[in-house]
């Protein structure tokens, strides 16, 4: 087999080491896909309004979850990556925000292991002049839910649950 000759020479020995190499980069490349309904929990979760500040005169909340996930498998998971859908109650087949994380990255998660909080939120939201937590109380608030899914490697987007966005006013 000829090299470029922008290459050394590699000894057979050093080709062979190279071939492994090579396939050993490949074989992580590709990993297996998993079934995150199997292989991962979210736990630890929690929900709340966030204040987005003040937008156009009016007191802005924003639906947000916080959770971690933990690897239930018996062997490490990486390329996790996550999505947040919030929808209006009423309205669970319109989307009312999404917001998108890479969870697990290319070091995997060991089996057992749990990763650190995930905060995720809505840009979408209530508005209102009313102070923060009467905003909360007015009986125009629209209340929301968010579903969560999950995709690892190049599967497919897996829904790993709902969650109902608590009425309360989040400090964080």
């Amino acid at each position: 087999m000829a090299l470029p000759e922008c290459l050394p020479p590699v000894s057979n020995g050093g080709m062979r080491h190279l071939v492994i190499s090579l396939l050993a980069v490949l074989a992580l490349g590709c990993g297996r896909t998993v079934d995150l309904t199997k292989s991962v929990t979210i736990q630890d979760v929690g929900t709340g309004w966030y204040d987005a500040g003040n937008v156009d005169g009016k007191n802005k909340l924003v639906p947000s979850i916080s959770f971690t996930v933990k690897n239930t498998s018996a062997e490490p998971i990486a390329r996790v990556q996550l999505m947040a859908m919030f929808h209006q109650v009423g309205d669970e087949a319109g989307q009312w925000g999404e917001h998108y994380i890479s969870a697990i990255g290319g070091e995997a998660l060991p089996a057992g292991a749990t990763t650190k909080a995930f905060v995720l939120r809505s840009t979408l939201g209530n508005t209102g002049v009313q102070a923060r937590q009467d905003l909360l109380k007015h009986p125009q608030f629209v209340d929301a839910t968010v579903t969560l899914f999950g995709k690892q490697g190049r599967g497919n987007w897996t829904k790993l649950g709902d969650y109902k966005i608590v009425r309360q006013l989040l400090a964080k």
